[in-house]
């Protein structure tokens, strides 16, 4: 068996697809600021712009991402994954020192490094995670960033669960959570994620390859139905939330059986073939003269082929360097699109137990959950849907994009109007359209700028995060909100009624508007790469279909 799940064995391959899943589930871990900012908001006597600077910090350690992403092609994956594993134990396990009053608070500038340092965490993980399973499943480009960006979604949700249900939502167990659990997980998965060389696939094994991903769909879709209804169905007793936990786990444990099944099958085939006698019909040494010639024409016309397009600059839809990436105007649509649903959605995020204190809610942990599991939902969808589409039909994967932004500006502006539900409903529009944005986008760079430097030009798009923080979430929500807010007896401030973020939610939904205008434009200008992409599925099939004939 041992050779059977060896990293270059197909049974290898999902069985690091596997260890992904694992670590994309505890990866989540920089959306769920919400959870414990109240703590440290009362712990250092913080205004609310100084409470959402700490988390633009937290975003800001993603813009140093790019190291990631260069350090990609030059180091292995393993190490990848442990540089993110110890920078998180640090940065999140002094924050748990602080909040759990083990130690005095630490200054606010140095408060500001260890979110950074808990923030930049994920990129590593992220960066190893994505690039190596999309490389290694090049044909399934949407179904993979969908799982995998749809348990970054969960992840949320499934930290604030175990927490609520093990140790009733403390805010300095969470944390403490937050620095082991992704710590262990990246030493677990250091054995198995490794990037495959590239292999031509059957027409039989990519139809293998989409029913392991249904599978793959089918238990997180599972997960998240589940947290949901535990989440919905109020506050539960010691036992119940000592099953849940037991449950949840082994639902996070059973992608395991794919794998395992793959290195049985394959164990079978192997003995099977030992007890047959085959010879080869003809000698390797003995290949036809023609043939011969044939191979040695076609290898030379890939080189000239090859020539040709490092004498001219790339087009859409080719490998792109970051700088050849940088000099097309589809880049920028894109980098700017991503920051109007992006940076919006974190601010939220970001702002979500603040929103909730401030209409009035005294447990704000649901609206969290919501966001995450609903997030989850719009992340796994978005995958599959703009895969299938742009296999059956070639629409372009922006147009996913374009309808997300107009959905989340239809939810800024429920949650503005403040009606008797709206935050409820208003962050799961948010969560769904935000999930869709991150899945959706990161197929779509691959597909416009190639694989050969994704891992760079990835990190460079993920700098929109730290960007959308500072601007919605630092500069627009922390300043409007003071501007609504009374200082307390303890330095800080608080605001109470629908005013408090009525302007912030107007001025994000203006700008989601804009990213769905630009959504449209890329749409258009890219729909040739996505004719091309669907006219190259067409003819594999057709030929797949005329061979078995």
């Amino acid at each position: 068996m041992r050779c059977t799940l060896s990293p270059a064995s197909p049974a290898g391959k999902w069985m690091g697809f596997v260890a992904a899943v694992w670590v994309q589930a505890i990866s989540g871990n920089n959306y769920t600021f919400s959870n414990y900012s109240d703590a440290l908001k009362t712990l250092m006597s913080l205004t609310q712009l100084q409470l959402n600077n700490l988390s633009v910090a937290k975003d800001v350690g993603k813009a140093f991402g790019i190291l990631a992403g260069i350090a990609y092609d030059r180091v292995p994956t393993p190490v990848i994954l442990l540089i993110g594993s110890v920078e998180g134990f640090v940065g999140y396990g002094v924050q748990w020192l602080v909040v759990s009053k083990k130690i005095r608070p630490l200054p606010y500038w140095q408060m500001c490094i260890f979110l950074c340092m808990g923030g930049n965490s994920t990129t590593w993980m992220n960066t190893a995670v994505l690039v190596t399973c999309i490389r290694n499943f090049r044909k399934n480009r949407g179904p993979v960033s969908g799982i995998l960006k749809g348990y970054v979604g969960l992840s949320t949700a499934i930290f604030t669960g175990l927490c609520a249900a093990l140790f009733a939502d403390n805010p300095s167990t969470f944390l403490l959570m937050l620095a082991v659990v992704p710590f262990l997980v990246c030493l677990t998965a250091v054995f198995f994620l490794r990037e495959v060389p590239p292999s031509s696939a059957s027409i039989e094994e990519e139809t293998q390859e989409s029913r392991y991903f249904r599978i793959f769909y089918a238990v997180s879709v599972a997960i998240g139905m589940y947290l949901l209804v535990f989440d919905m169905t109020g506050p539960h007793g010691r036992a119940i939330s000592q099953a849940f936990a037991v449950i949840l786990l082994l639902l996070l444990a059973s992608p395991i059986s794919v794998p395992l099944y793959i290195a049985v099958q394959s164990s079978i085939r192997r003995s099977d073939t030992k007890h047959s006698v085959t010879e080869p019909l003809l000698d390797a040494e003995k290949k036809p003269e023609a043939e011969s010639v044939v191979e040695a024409a076609q290898m030379a016309e890939e080189g000239v082929v090859a020539d040709q397009r490092r004498r001219r600059r790339p087009v859409i839809g080719e490998d792109h360097t970051v700088w050849e990436a940088f000099q097309t105007v589809d880049f920028w649509i894109l980098f700017v699109s991503f920051l109007c649903g992006v940076g919006t959605g974190l601010a939220v995020m970001n702002n979500m137990g603040q929103m909730g204190l401030a209409l009035g809610y005294a447990d704000v942990s649901i609206f969290v959950s919501l966001t995450s599991i609903w997030g989850f939902f719009g992340r796994i969808a978005s995958g599959s849907v703009s895969e299938y589409f742009v296999k059956k039909a070639g629409t372009p994967r922006p147009l996913w994009n374009a309808v997300s932004q107009i959905l989340m500006a239809v939810g800024y502006i429920m949650m503005a109007i403040a009606l008797p539900g709206s935050l409820f409903i208003g962050s799961i529009v948010v969560g769904i359209c935000y999930g869709v944005r991150l899945a959706v986008t990161v197929p779509t760079a691959s597909e416009l700028f190639g694989l050969k430097h994704y891992g760079l030009i990835y990190n460079i798009l993920i700098l929109n995060l730290p960007l959308g923080s500072f601007l919605f979430s630092g500069l627009l929500a922390g300043f409007l909100y003071d501007a609504q807010a009374n200082t307390t007896a303890g330095g800080s401030n608080t605001c109470i009624g629908a005013h408090c973020y009525r302007l912030v939610f107007l001025v994000m939904a203006f700008a989601c508007i804009v990213g769905f205008g630009l959504d449209v434009l890329l749409a258009f200008r890219t729909k040739g790469v996505y004719a091309r992409i669907y006219a190259g599925e067409k003819s594999k099939k057709s030929g797949g279909e005329s061979n078995g004939q």
